[in-house]
């Protein structure tokens, strides 16, 4: 099994910079697509960003140009580069990774790391 542990996350002001951290553990780890989702109050949770096992790396339009995402699998640990944050950034963020075969259902979620951005 996977487990994800989310870190790095707090309170920055507008225009400021965080990076977040995700720890898994797991030998198949280099196989899944990593990803971070957020979720703000009173909203639903929404793709921030993704990696594959091919780096292949996809984002939403509202973080694309300011947030990176990578992965270092000889650490087993994904990224999450936050530039330019905006208080609209303002959310729980969490880690997931994800079996490419979703017929196997292995589906793996962090506890949340906060990331709150105002002045």
């Amino acid at each position: 099994q996977v487990q994800l542990v989310e870190s790095g996350g707090g309170l920055v002001q507008p225009g400021g910079s965080l990076n977040l951290s995700c720890a898994a553990s797991g030998s198949i780890f280099r196989l899944y697509t990593m990803g971070w989702y957020r979720q703000a109050p009173g909203k639903q949770r929404e793709l921030v960003a993704t990696i594959t096992n091919g780096r292949i790396t996809n984002y939403a339009h509202s973080v694309e140009g300011r947030f990176t995402i990578s992965r270092d699998n000889t650490k087993n640990t994904v990224y999450l580069q936050m530039n330019s944050l905006k208080p609209e950034d303002t959310a729980v963020y969490f880690c997931n990774a994800s079996h490419p075969s979703s017929s196997l259902n292995l589906n793996y979620w962090g506890q949340g790391t906060q990331v709150t951005v105002s002045s």
